[in-house]
């Protein structure tokens, strides 16, 4: 690897962390109910009150919103502080994101370190982290004008658009660090099977913002059941039947709860696969700490659902999901490797 492109890597991986950051930040808000407590927002940010006079005025307009109105009437300035600073700090990570990515891409371009290659995707990087705060204005505000929630579609694609734009840095930075040539045929087979893999996973974390947006995850607080079934009388509750996996709170978590079997199945198949197959080292950690990662999100995800979503518990599983996403992209890239580059 060049010695810029250490430099470039490390930019990378800590712009990941920062969306990691964000994601898990923009989590505690959904479970405290903090992301409808700042109703202004300037472009920039800004420094949060810090005089009685400030706070009143913050107070304010927050009194204006739907969500005072309907839901939090009775609370008092030092409640609505107590909201405040997670919406701020979920914000505020999100404008250092953009200094991050943006001040080093200037120096690396001064520098010529980016080649026409790296440059396409840099670019791809760029419009990913526009989108997502894009999608983050458009949900919040979505929830500022008639009624006090945000629509778990718009959740969900925030939420997303974040993984895709972790998932895509996360690539170019594996790009760099380990170059790829042409996949061996022998990984063919495997690497197929690693992007269903990858598919369910989207689709889990997908499933898993419906289920924060619509609050299901108290629905039928037991497992391995629904409450005394195996499939809740409740999923069929919409019409038309289709609504009740999109819309219904029993048909969401169920869908959340039965792809999590799929997702299982899978992670142990490719494991099963790697193990018949001569590896590298990093090939071969790749796919230990995917099956180690799925156990542990797996038993996280239990105890969230039979604990009805404690905020630490609901962080630590969608800290779970991050990791879960990370490790399959790991492995995914690690089957296209140039073997002397690994080797050295």
């Amino acid at each position: 690897m060049k010695s810029y492109d250490k430099g470039i890597v490390v930019w990378l991986i800590t712009g990941c962390i920062l969306i990691w950051a964000m994601v898990i930040v923009g989590g505690i808000t959904r479970l405290t109910h903090s992301g409808l407590s700042i109703t202004t927002w300037s472009f920039v940010g800004g420094f949060p009150p810090h005089t009685p006079e400030q706070w009143q005025s913050a107070f304010d307009h927050y009194k204006a919103s739907p969500e005072y109105k309907l839901i939090n009437s009775y609370f008092s300035i030092e409640d609505y502080k107590s909201i405040y600073w997670w919406e701020y700090i979920h914000r505020a990570i999100g404008n250092i994101i953009g200094v991050v990515f943006i001040l080093p891409f200037i120096y690396f371009l001064v520098k010529k370190c980016i080649s026409k290659q790296l440059m396409v995707k840099l670019v791809g990087v760029f419009l990913l982290g526009g989108l997502q705060g894009l999608l983050g204005w458009y949900m919040v505000q979505s929830g500022l004008i008639n009624e006090p929630h945000v629509s778990h579609y718009r959740l969900a694609a925030h939420l997303m658009t974040a993984l895709l734009s972790f998932g895509f840095t996360f690539w170019v930075a594996l790009d760099l660090i380990y170059p790829r040539q042409k996949t061996d045929n022998q990984f063919s087979s495997i690497k197929k099977w690693c992007y269903v893999l990858l598919f369910f996973v989207a689709v889990q974390i997908m499933y898993g913002a419906f289920t924060s947006g619509l609050r299901a995850g108290q629905f039928d607080p037991t497992w391995p059941k629904m409450g005394e079934n195996w499939i809740a009388p409740e999923i069929t509750a919409l019409t038309p039947v289709w609504r009740n996996f999109f819309d219904g709170v029993a048909g969401v978590q169920f869908i959340h709860r039965y792809n999590a079997y799929i997702v299982t199945i899978l992670v142990f198949l490719v494991w099963f696969k790697a193990r018949k197959i001569a590896l590298l080292p990093t090939q071969r950690h790749g796919v230990n700490v995917l099956l180690g990662m799925l156990c542990v999100q797996f038993l996280l995800g239990v105890f969230t659902l039979v604990y009805s979503v404690p905020v630490v518990l609901g962080v630590l599983h969608q800290t779970g999901a991050f990791l879960l996403l990370a490790s399959t992209i790991f492995v995914i890239h690690q089957w296209s490797l140039e073997p002397a580059k690994i080797e050295a």
